[in-house]
């Protein structure tokens, strides 16, 4: 059973005042929801920038911590306007509020851990709560509305724990965030159980892929677009420009474009489909989105610093902020990506470490060569591992057929050139020999 078909089976889908989206064809992203997502743009920024202004391992680790606290915000919004109508006036309204809010966290993130630790927990466990609140009475006498409860339940704890960490300083803070992020995350894992609620299953859960993907693929344009934003902005402040800030900007934009290009090439259609297609959309929509998405995202942002720090000095030698950064940010959205593909299609994509090991490679020699050396290597690492398109027989959606197609084998060398091309004609071979039989 498709996903469609079972959104159409829920019991109270015509009752007056229902704030559900309509189902039957393709769910479309509103307006309203991209409205939503000019908020999380200078979040991102606010991210990047925190990572150029702490540079050190300490600057990374609290730059990871603000990062979890905006993609649980955003991503739970994503989950919620699955479900219900953003075009109905109180989802719009809803929607708006958690944009304030969110507006709000963006705004104060670069002090976070200084003067205004307060209104980055308030507003966070605000968000939790209050989007909680809605669905729960948003969805009266549907099915989804006891899942709903229990994650009241939970977002009650982990917004709990965020305003104490506000209200405290010191490692403390941090470690009060850490526990509230915790919580929210093992909330998905373990079904939201509650006490005397019982727990969700992810069948429960039962998204439309299409739409679900395609917000997540937003985020990633948006973190795309803060590289960009960062890179010309870095360019612009430069009192000169000699060759080496031509090459360093060059280098930086086409490390930009072989993130989009490994990402949106194959692998964000490819995932939308098979997430659309899924018979357990909430599993694969946890997994392969929920959870994965934001480390490809962190890749991104860190990476986009480094080329910040890079572009302001390329010829600098040694540089430790810009290796890690530049090489740290590769191998994490590498990482990411390649944990996506194993999820959606349930093997370990071999044929691609290249990237991975470039990177590795370039740590051993970083204190010794330039940052443009760094920047260049790692958008070559990142390069390869797009342009490694399977070969001779083409890109399988473009002949129609499913990935994996039907009747091909799931041997983990199928991904590359030489193995698409075999599966295709043994598979082939195998229904001519069934024409044949039938006639």
């Amino acid at each position: 059973m498709t996903t469609a078909r079972r959104f159409r089976t829920g019991a109270v889908r015509g009752r007056p005042g229902n704030l559900l989206r309509p189902r039957g064809g393709s769910v479309r992203v509103t307006n309203v929801e991209l409205y939503f997502d000019l908020v999380f743009v200078f979040a991102v920024t606010q991210l990047s920038t925190y990572l150029v202004r702490h540079p050190d391992s300490a600057g990374a680790l609290r730059g990871a911590l603000l990062l979890a606290m905006v993609w649980l915000l955003w991503v739970y919004t994503t989950w919620v306007t699955n479900w219900l109508d953003p075009d109905r006036i109180p989802v719009r309204l809803m929607l708006l509020a958690l944009a304030l809010g969110s507006l709000v966290i963006s705004a104060a993130l670069p002090e976070a851990f200084g003067g205004r630790g307060l209104a980055v927990g308030v507003a966070y466990a605000v968000i939790q709560i209050g989007r909680s609140i809605f669905a729960v009475v948003a969805l009266h006498g549907d099915r989804l509305q006891r899942n709903f409860q229990r994650i009241l339940a939970w977002c009650l704890v982990s917004g709990a724990l965020a305003v104490a960490g506000g209200c405290v300083t010191g490692p403390a803070r941090p470690a009060l965030w850490l526990a509230a992020v915790g919580v929210d995350v093992l909330g998905g894992v373990l079904g939201f159980y509650t006490p005397g609620l019982g727990r969700s299953r992810t069948r429960d859960w039962a998204i439309e892929g299409n739409h679900f993907a395609e917000r997540c693929q937003a985020f990633i344009l948006i973190a795309l677009g803060e590289s960009i934003v960062v890179v010309g902005a870095a360019l612009s402040g430069l009192s000169s420009v000699s060759l080496r800030e031509i090459a360093a900007f060059l280098t930086a934009f086409l490390s930009s474009v072989a993130l989009w290009w490994l990402y949106f090439d194959r692998s964000a259609e490819e995932g939308a489909r098979v997430l659309a297609t899924s018979d357990d959309p909430g599993r694969l929509g946890r997994s392969a989105y929920h959870l994965i998405h934001p480390f490809m995202v962190a890749g991104i942002i860190v990476v986009a610093a480094g080329d910040k720090v890079a572009l302001n000095n390329p010829a600098a030698v040694g540089q430790a902020p810009v290796a890690w950064m530049l090489l740290g940010g590769t191998a994490l959205f590498l990482a990411g990506h390649a944990a996506f593909r194993t999820v959606l299609w349930g093997r370990v994509p071999w044929a691609k470490p290249g990237g991975l090991v470039l990177a590795g490679l370039l740590g051993l020699v970083a204190p010794h060569v330039s940052a443009l050396v760094l920047g260049g290597g790692g958008a070559a690492g990142r390069g390869r591992d797009g342009l490694r398109e399977p070969g001779g027989c083409g890109h399988p959606q473009a002949r129609g057929l499913r990935w994996p197609a039907r009747g091909l084998t799931s041997s983990p060398r199928a991904d590359s050139g030489a193995g698409w091309c075999v599966n295709v004609y043994f598979a082939g071979a195998r229904r001519a020999r069934g024409w044949r039989a039938r006639g």
